[in-house]
């Protein structure tokens, strides 16, 4: 290929493309959840389970290319089109009518596993182009990822009288597309540095910078709230409309909007920690998506949707704004040869906590049944705050 002089004017836009088109395999089977339950007879937890073993399969998916080094020891692009074009098949499996609850856990399992050689492998890739202003372009890189989790809701909305497989369909053949824009147009970076040995010892050597540990449990307080609250917006309108049955919400569309508008969040909290600093961003985002949790019970209580939905679209922006800052912070504390292990891990860890929170939720709501189950999530942001206002931690990751 011919040599790249500038990378940035092109080479962002495609990974940010791909990255777009490739997660909205996530949740893709979210988007038609009430058709899985009513095609397939499924109970009233198949919500949390078929989220969690997406969010279980991407955790076994991390690990395994942690543990083997993949994305540092081949072409990160190659293996981002090779796990684009898996986990499209996988989750084009769900529309079978031969499924059963069983085959639908396991697709969605094997979709998540293939979304491991995505999303970390995506800001991978990124790292290994953009030394400087890396907090910006991993900015744009959630931000897609962002749009691409909400994107099934939006085509949920605009398929009208279509069936429900088309939500599947399109969603596969986006990520197909993506994975050949990347393998195709993304060669390695010039900042990568190959690793060319399995080293089992990789996992727990990354763990001993005392920079890269405040990052990343920053990264796994945020990580407890993010998922939960993405999973269950579409349940927040349903139950705000329940609550107040007069107010007439379009629930596909509102979701898309609540959780697509964190790519705002994304894009404008990398513009300002480039400003103001990463720490300081992070923190503000921390308060103010925590801040929403706590006072989400109240928010249920007013006949308001005037001030219901504005509310929700404030906690989707900030509830993300933070992601590609723990991301930047990782990469940059991590050892340059090993940094695509350092993202892969962590965001296994962080993705564990996310079945935590989302079964934890899910079992608050089959048992109560009230607006207050939300404030549990404020717990992810106020022991990720604890940690980056430790004092010796503060200026150790002040980058």
């Amino acid at each position: 290929m011919m040599p790249i002089m500038n990378p940035s004017r092109h080479i962002l836009p495609i990974i940010v493309i791909s990255q777009f088109f490739c997660t909205s395999l996530w949740f893709a089977g979210n988007g038609v959840m009430y058709d899985l339950i009513s095609n397939f007879g499924l109970d009233e937890n198949a919500l949390s389970h078929l989220t969690s073993s997406v969010q279980f399969g991407f955790i076994i998916g991390t690990l395994v290319f942690a543990l083997f080094s993949i994305s540092d020891r081949f072409s990160p692009s190659k293996v981002f089109f090779v796990c684009a074009i898996l986990g499209a098949l996988f989750n084009f499996g769900v529309i079978g009518s031969f499924n059963t609850y069983n085959s639908l856990i396991l697709l969605r399992f094997l979709t998540g596993f293939f979304l491991a050689g995505i999303y970390p492998v995506g800001m991978k890739i990124a790292a290994d182009y953009f030394e400087k202003g890396l907090g910006k372009s991993l900015g744009f890189l959630v931000g897609a990822l962002v749009i691409g989790t909400a994107f099934p809701h939006l085509l949920k909305d605009l398929k009208g009288d279509l069936p429900w497989e088309v939500v599947l369909i399109c969603t596969s053949s986006l990520a197909l597309l993506g994975g050949v824009l990347m393998w195709s147009l993304v060669p390695d970076g010039p900042f990568r540095k190959a690793s060319q040995k399995i080293s089992l010892r990789a996992i727990p050597y990354v763990f001993k910078s005392s920079k890269f540990r405040a990052a990343a449990f920053g990264y796994f307080g945020h990580m407890w709230e993010l998922y939960a609250f993405w999973a269950f917006v579409p349940f927040i309108l349903q139950l705000y409309g329940e609550l107040h049955p007069e107010a007439k919400l379009n629930i596909p569309l509102l979701s898309f909007l609540v959780i697509g508008i964190g790519s705002l969040g994304c894009i404008l909290g990398g513009q300002l920690a480039h400003k103001k600093g990463v720490k300081r961003i992070a923190i503000i985002a921390l308060v103010a998506s925590g801040f929403c949790c706590f006072i989400s019970p109240l928010m249920f209580a007013l006949n308001s949707p005037i001030i219901f939905i504005p509310f929700l679209l404030f906690w989707g922006v900030f509830v993300i704004a933070d992601s590609p800052l723990f991301s930047t912070l990782v990469a940059q504390n991590a050892p340059i040869e090993l940094r695509g292990t350092a993202l892969t891990i962590v965001n296994s860890i962080g993705f564990f906590l996310t079945i935590l929170s989302i079964q934890i939720l899910d079992e608050l709501r089959v048992q109560f049944d009230t607006p207050m189950i939300f404030m549990i999530l404020g717990i992810g942001p106020i022991l990720a705050l604890i940690h980056l206002m430790r004092r010796k931690d503060s200026k150790r990751i002040e980058r």
